[in-house]
């Protein structure tokens, strides 16, 4: 039987997620919703002046121009219709258009064969956590019982190296490494024999965070590829592309730079606990045509939440 290690999201869902999902919007929250309401009188029927002021508050949230421009032309023609009779439809109304792009943006992993390693290659520029998120995910799928390794493959950062077995300690994960400046194609092999050997459920794979040019990172990326596919059929299973959400747009445009180049098939955005413009997980989902798989709530271990568009909505208005 063909079966995914990370299992449909009912599946991981835990009590507690939703609480926590709403702490850790809780500024974007009071950017949104909260300011939606000082904006447009309760009793107030909605028409297209009241829309306009809505804008800014879109764009404070982070949401970008064109996705706050769709969202907008939808709400206007049902305010032509006079469709919106106040705050509450209005901000129904709001949460159906936000929840249908994050819907919307659906890439499956590929599937893994029964007794294979899954292989999940994490990419994304330097300082957004990615390392961190590593971590947070090894900790993540050994509490769901799965066994995992990690592999070393940032051989160009020495400090990357030793993050990754810091993390690796405190998960009680082993890390495969070379020295630094090694191949990483060449670690990664390494990895994967032993993860074939020891029948071993996911292997995590660090990679490379610089920015040179494209063409060096799609072309470190591919070998990589290549490497994983001639060890483990189908590999890699999933390309995640760890964002910061502090940085909002202009994160938005370096990932873009990873998704042409790595086939990413999901985000983990990071720092979501720190920012008031979490409206960038919309923004994401449609300008990069990617879901958002996991949120970083905080410093901890298990601070990684797998997401659910439903509940991510919702917690943004109440």
């Amino acid at each position: 039987m063909i079966q995914s290690l990370f299992g449909s999201l009912e599946e991981q869902k835990k009590p507690g997620l939703l609480e926590r999902m709403k702490q850790a919007v809780s500024r974007t929250r009071e950017n949104l919703s909260e300011r939606i309401d000082e904006a447009v009188p309760f009793s107030k029927e909605i028409d297209r002046n009241t829309l306009d002021d809505l804008e800014a508050t879109l764009l404070g949230a982070d949401l970008g121009s064109s996705t706050t421009h769709q969202v907008l032309e939808h709400l206007r023609e049902k305010a032509d219709r006079k469709q919106i009779g106040d705050v509450n439809e209005l901000k129904r109304l709001l949460k159906q258009e936000l929840l249908t792009i994050l819907n919307d943006a659906k890439i499956p992993p590929v599937e893994r064969e029964e007794g294979m390693p899954e292989v999940v290659l994490v990419v994304g520029v330097n300082g957004t956590g990615k390392t961190t998120t590593i971590g947070k995910l090894a900790q993540f799928l050994r509490s769901e019982g799965k066994t995992v390794l990690l592999c070393a493959g940032d051989t160009f950062r020495a400090a990357a190296i030793e993050q990754l077995e810091v993390w690796g300690q405190r998960t009680g994960t082993e890390v495969v490494r070379t020295k630094s400046g090694g191949d990483p194609s060449a670690v990664l092999f390494d990895a994967l024999q032993a993860a074939n050997a020891r029948r071993i459920d996911c292997v995590i794979v660090d990679t490379a965070g610089r920015l040179h040019t494209k063409t060096n990172l799609m072309q470190e990326l591919e070998k990589i590829r290549r490497t994983a596919q001639r060890i483990i059929p189908g590999a890699p299973h999933e390309v995640l592309l760890v964002i910061d959400a502090t940085t909002g747009q202009n994160g938005l445009q370096q990932a873009k730079l990873f998704t042409d180049a790595a086939a990413v098939t999901g985000v983990v955005l990071t720092k979501l606990d720190g920012t008031a413009k979490g409206g960038v997980v919309v923004a994401i989902a449609r300008e990069l045509g990617l879901p958002v798989r996991y949120v970083g709530i905080g410093e901890k271990a298990v601070d990684l939440l797998p997401f659910d568009p439903r509940e991510f909505v919702e917690s943004l208005f109440s």
